[in-house]
């Protein structure tokens, strides 16, 4: 008598809705979704969609196309995909290349595979910066409306009083219009933390500029969920299995709040 094969094994050697690849399950367990068990369940109870459409246990998946989502959050899958977080030094270019030959972050990570910095710091700003070729994340961590809070030490001139503080929670007016509402506070006489939830070019700079406060050091301590006090000037290291996750699930969950972060 020949083996009996279950359902869902059935399903996986005939390829479900007519897809041909792997299975989703393994796939989702592979990259650290949790058990195979685990993610049957999910998979059984809705929670995850393949390009846009809920899934079914069986279902066998492209990794190079497909779309994968847990509750929202994207999932890379793709085979090949790195995620780097770098310290990244003052007078390093936060770009993949420079035509006039200055050093750039790429250059303090491996180069193969190929990877970009997600987001920009200026050449004089120092602090965590995320490089990876996973695009979809990047799309999410960088677009506006997923609202990735990004948080700053920031060295000033002067000594910002209660009011400055008020004035930078409550959004700056620059030549491009309001900032959104931050968070502000004093870490020492000229030192503060600040957390927002934009990207535009220079902008802690410009609002502190704004308030009479001239940054004389900035230092970005924190993307999303992730941060690293450990990590030297000049150092990088692979994101953890847990820490990619925890990206994922921001850039599903933390859609800008016009009103306030």
């Amino acid at each position: 008598m020949g083996d009996v094969v279950s359902g869902a094994d059935q399903g996986d050697r005939s390829g479900v809705d007519g897809h041909d690849g792997e299975r989703l399950q393994k796939v989702l367990a592979r990259v650290g979704v949790g058990s195979r068990r685990t993610c049957e369940d999910l998979i059984a109870n809705g929670r995850v969609s393949v390009d846009g459409q809920v899934a079914v246990l069986g279902r066998r998946v492209d990794l190079d196309t497909a779309l994968i989502e847990v509750d929202g959050a994207p999932i890379g899958v793709r085979p090949g995909l790195v995620h780097y977080l770098l310290n990244k030094p003052v007078d390093v270019l936060a770009t993949a290349n420079d035509p006039q030959g200055r050093p750039t972050v790429v250059g303090l990570v491996p180069d193969d595979p190929r990877v970009f910095p997600v987001g920009r710091l200026d050449a004089d700003t120092e602090g965590l910066l995320l490089l990876t070729n996973d695009g979809e994340l990047t799309h999410r961590l960088t677009h506006p409306s997923y609202g990735v809070e990004k948080e700053y030490v920031v060295e000033v001139r002067g000594e910002p009083t209660r009011a400055v503080l008020r004035r930078l929670r409550e959004g700056i007016e620059l030549i491009d219009g309001p900032t959104a509402p931050a968070r502000a506070a004093l870490l020492d006489a000229s030192v503060v933390r600040l957390t927002i939830h934009e990207g535009r070019n220079r902008q802690v700079r410009r609002m502190c500029e704004a308030v009479g406060h001239p940054v004389v050091r900035l230092v970005r301590t924190r993307i999303g969920p992730i941060a690293d006090r450990s990590l030297a000037p000049g150092d990088y290291r692979a994101l953890r299995v847990e820490e990619i996750r925890a990206l994922e699930v921001a850039v599903s969950t933390n859609q800008v709040n016009q009103r306030g972060i």
